[in-house]
């Protein structure tokens, strides 16, 4: 009991050290990615691994990694630093504070586990539009290439940020790792309405992004009848409401639809909305699923476009497959579960993770833990420093046992 009491206070003191890096008014945190922000957490991220008396590594797009080997066949433990604007303090942290705790753990059972912890950048797709940067440029995710054109929220290119801070886009490929492993808070309801402890990720929902274009006439609202417009708004609300119905549809596939983003022009009072750009987010793991929605999805602009003589482009800006995680390493991390008598059950991930990017090139898996109400990518967002241990513990009972063989 005493070893929790100070496993508990240990990763207290993590969580508090980055609390209040990116504060905002709202009570929540924005930390861009490649922003002074996260540099920031970065930095504090290195102080704390240099407290474990580990090595620390920037690589070639600027992610850090806190080392106790510098040989090969090392175990990855990862997640992100950034967050979206007016975020959480758990998404992504929670992971990077595991992975600590693991290493501590390893330094004070003198256990010898070959271990990096890294804190990739620019997980969120809040500042580019595009997610899993770090990760995705240093596997050579295919999903990554020819990306310097993003534009920051602050309208600089990433290829310029790059070039700034002595970064390239196209690093060589990390290599050396036996393993990734990634603890995250659910962003889900799940775990906590079944009142389990952990969750073992078997799936990652596979993305399907689109921005369209909607183009038009902008006019007087009082001088133009109502059956001579071409009003770019209510072209938009049609198809928000059939991307609602599609997303129902196939539901029952563990698939959703969404639409995020609405930019009307001229945005005023007395004036027909000329043009109009929707953001769109299509997710599943089933990619037939996926494949119907998209279809579904193109045949519901088509037509709510003809029938109000509306222009317009829709933009495939993502689409990734969805992607599983190890079965060995999934039954090993299970097995470590009930060992420690912490519950546990298997289950598909919802949202996209850096573990995205390493199920190509080495065995990976993913730790759920329970987040309050299943809140993420809010203000509110919340997770029991409790339950993030649990989740650190089961990742080191499987290593432990991986190194025993």
């Amino acid at each position: 009991m005493e070893r929790r009491i100070e496993d508990v206070q240990y990763c207290e003191r993590l969580f508090q050290s980055f609390y209040d890096i990116g504060s905002t008014s709202q009570g929540g945190v924005t930390r861009l990615g490649y922003s002074e922000t996260e540099d920031t957490m970065h930095e504090v991220f290195k102080g704390l691994g240099r407290e474990l008396g580990a090595s620390v590594i920037t690589d070639e797009v600027g992610n850090t990694y806190v080392t106790n080997t510098d040989e090969d066949g090392y175990t990855l433990i990862g997640s992100h630093l950034d967050s979206v604007i007016e975020g959480g303090r758990y998404d992504g942290v929670a992971g990077v504070m595991a992975g600590l705790m693991v290493m501590r753990w390893a330094k004070e059972d003198g256990i010898r586990i070959p271990l990096r912890v890294g804190a990739f950048r620019c997980e969120e797709s809040s500042n580019f539009g595009c997610c899993t940067i770090g990760s995705g440029l240093i596997t050579h995710e295919v999903y990554k290439q020819d990306i310097g054109h993003l534009m920051s929220k602050d309208g600089e290119s990433l290829e310029s940020i790059f070039e700034h801070r002595g970064l390239t886009l196209h690093p060589k490929k990390i290599s050396g790792l036996r393993r990734y492993l990634e603890l995250h808070i659910e962003q889900g309801k799940v775990l906590e309405e079944c009142k389990t402890q952990v969750g073992i990720v078997g799936t990652i929902a596979g993305p399907v992004r689109y921005r369209v274009y909607l183009r038009g006439m902008a006019e007087h609202s009082g001088a133009t009848p109502m059956d001579m417009r071409s009003d770019a708004l209510c072209a938009a609300a049609e198809i928000i409401l059939e991307m609602e119905k599609i997303g129902k549809w196939e539901s029952a596939y563990e698939s959703v639809a969404t639409v995020g983003v609405v930019q009307n022009h001229p945005n005023v009072l007395n004036v027909i909305p000329g043009r109009v750009e929707l953001g769109v987010d299509m997710r599943g793991i089933d990619q037939d699923s996926l494949d119907r929605m998209e279809r579904a999805f193109k045949a519901a602009v088509r037509e709510s476009c003809k029938k109000r003589g509306v222009e317009y482009v829709a933009e495939k800006i993502n689409s990734i497959p969805p992607i599983s995680m190890s079965e060995s390493v999934e039954d090993g991390l299970e097995q470590a579960a009930k060992r420690l008598g912490i519950s546990s059950r298997r289950m598909p991930s919802g949202a996209g993770h850096d573990a995205m990017s390493f199920a190509e090139i080495c065995d990976s898996g993913m730790v759920f833990i329970p987040c309050r109400g299943g809140v993420s990518h809010n203000p509110s967002e919340h997770a029991e420093i409790t339950s993030i241990c649990d989740g650190a513990r089961v990742m080191y009972e499987y290593l432990k046992g991986e190194t025993a063989k």
